[in-house]
């Protein structure tokens, strides 16, 4: 379904992704993995072209096909048009709008009414919490409220591709489990694509289908959840299972890492 090949993308004189390469397989859950700075978010706004303010061309070299189609050189509306739906870092809803108001926005590259308010009914009924809140302004919503606005939002662009970036982020436990619970639901249940970046690797790979773990804006692994969660370094250094970590073993970790 996505194919990103050998991407680079700058801020100014800084190099940022240095020629990744992956794929996402149409119906799967695709989890991007790493510490902070390591280009997952940077990633997620290259694919949307999201980054074309700051720089005239991004990616500035490589490509990026969705569908079979090349989407790099394309508008950000078109890619949505296309079909790709962005969930992003820290929710950002349109705090002085409604609930009602924030959903309705994710429709805004459709004119089909009808459709519209089928969708709009589809997901005040998955979502409960909304449908109670619908007339409050978004900003008074707890995170986890917040976050399930973002993704009822993004859904009502009926993406075959949602990319979510962190959406665990800031949560309790107790609605991170919830979160990943919905994001399971979207991808079983209505046939969505995810391409999901996290932190939390822990339940990334107990959800995703496939991993990339990404270290200073590059792909370094690459391998099925079962793998990577039985791998002793992916455990000591993003799992934390390892009671201690030295210093010196996690820069001989990162040297190892990077030439895989």
């Amino acid at each position: 379904m996505l194919k990103v090949n050998n991407v680079e993308t700058w801020y100014d004189l800084i190099r940022a992704l240095h020629g990744i390469s992956f794929q996402v397989a149409q119906g799967d859950i695709v989890a991007l993995l790493g510490s902070n700075g390591a280009g997952k978010s940077t990633t997620l706004k290259t694919i949307l072209r999201l980054l074309y303010d700051l720089k005239e061309e991004q990616p500035e070299k490589g490509t990026i096909e969705f569908l079979g189609e090349r989407i790099d050189r394309k508008d950000t509306d078109e890619i949505v048009r296309m079909g790709i739906s962005y969930v992003p870092e820290g929710r950002e809803v349109f705090p002085e709008l409604t609930v009602m108001e924030n959903i309705q926005m994710g429709a805004y590259t459709r004119k089909d009414r009808k459709g519209i308010k089928d969708d709009i009914d589809r997901i005040l009924k998955r979502f409960p919490i909304l449908n109670e809140r619908r007339n409050q302004q978004a900003g008074y919503l707890s995170g986890g409220e917040q976050q399930m606005l973002a993704i009822g939002r993004a859904l009502m662009s009926r993406p075959k591709l949602l990319m979510l970036d962190e959406p665990s982020l800031g949560l309790s436990p107790l609605l991170t489990n919830d979160i990943f619970h919905i994001i399971k639901e979207i991808n079983e249940k209505d046939g969505v694509t995810i391409l999901l970046v996290e932190q939390n690797v822990n339940m990334a790979l107990k959800y995703s289908h496939f991993a990339y773990l990404m270290e200073n804006g590059r792909i370094v692994r690459a391998d099925k959840p079962e793998v990577l969660r039985e791998d002793e370094d992916v455990k000591e250094f993003y799992l934390g299972i390892a009671k201690e970590v030295s210093v010196k073993g996690f820069k001989r970790y990162r040297r190892k890492v990077r030439f895989r």
